[in-house]
């Protein structure tokens, strides 16, 4: 990683203001006060590694408070922050939950008020990570902010170790693998989460959050046709019997709701006069079925028309 800003070479009396300025535009605006009498110290260190943007922190102790006047100085980009934990203890309040992170532990801190504490001892690596990719897996960030993935975990533990590496070593990476990279952190990072929260969250609420995850899958896989209860258990990380459990709870069918997703996409994009240039079989393929002849059966079967007819008689409406 490269050094952006280090306190060594700056006066004492100098050292938070530059600090606080350096800070702003590495991770954005922020309000922060030190909460101890000591000497300051602090080096940041940042690198970009595919989409994914990392910076390691070490700072003195410091309160760190986004408030919702500092959201509003703030662009959307569309991520979140991810604390990896690595030397000294820190305490995180978002959402209503409180925790304390200790070296290996992971945090979630979504776009939204929150305030961090840090030690004399503070060391941490910062990530910025697709806020959408998260929440098509975990749910909204509001579940699990501020909800600590433990150091205990295999999954935190095998997370930690990569970003570890990951920073040492990512600059040498070529472009394509450092892509790959990215993603690999981001799926890492997912699987902690699921782990803890397969474990902590209420019962109810849990079963909630991976109903929604498979829904977000089934829309990210659609045009897979070999995607069925079976392979959506697996993705989810748990059994085929218990992912039927949590839909029937909700009155729901795993089978049909894939299938009537392939058709509520396809019925859209006949609709679609962006889409007309394309032909029928294309867009049956492109949602999931297997060959035109099924998908024109399913199609009238639900919507009482046949595809073709049905992009007829669509156009004619518009």
């Amino acid at each position: 990683m490269k050094t952006v800003f280090s306190t060594d070479n700056i006066q004492q009396s100098q050292r938070f203001r530059v600090w606080r300025e350096t800070l702003f535009d590495c991770i954005g605006p922020v309000e922060q006060k030190q909460i101890d009498d000591g000497p300051f110290n602090g080096r940041i260190e940042a690198v970009r590694v595919g989409d994914l943007r990392m910076t390691r922190v070490s700072e003195s102790a410091l309160q760190t408070e986004v408030t919702p006047a500092t959201l509003r100085q703030r662009e959307d980009t569309g991520t979140v922050f991810v604390l990896i934990q690595l030397e000294g203890r820190s305490t995180s309040s978002q959402d209503g939950r409180d925790t304390v992170q200790r070296p290996g532990d992971i945090i979630v801190l979504g776009g939204r008020p929150n305030v961090h504490r840090s030690s004399r001892t503070d060391r941490s690596i910062v990530l910025e990570l697709p806020r959408e990719k998260l929440e098509n897996f975990l749910g909204p960030t509001k579940i699990y902010t501020a909800f600590a993935s433990g150091a205990n975990s295999p999954g935190s533990m095998l997370a930690v170790q990569f970003f570890k590496q990951l920073a040492d070593f990512a600059e040498s990476l070529t472009t394509d693998t450092a892509n790959r990279m990215s993603r690999i952190g981001v799926d890492l990072v997912i699987a902690s989460f699921a782990e803890r929260m397969a474990q902590d969250l209420p019962r109810d609420l849990y079963g909630t959050v991976v109903v929604q995850r498979a829904k977000h899958y089934i829309e990210a896989n659609l045009r897979d046709p070999t995607l069925d209860p079976r392979q959506l258990a697996a993705a989810m990380g748990i059994s085929l019997r218990r992912l039927q459990e949590l839909f029937h709870r909700e009155g729901q069918h795993i089978s049909d709701w894939i299938w009537e997703r392939r058709l509520k996409t396809a019925e859209l994009r006949l609709k679609d006069p962006t889409c007309s240039h394309l032909a029928i079989a294309m867009i049956a393929y492109d949602c999931g079925f297997a060959n035109p002849a099924h998908f024109s059966r399913r199609f009238k079967d639900r919507f009482g028309l046949t595809p073709r007819e049905f992009r007829h008689a669509a156009a004619v409406n518009t």
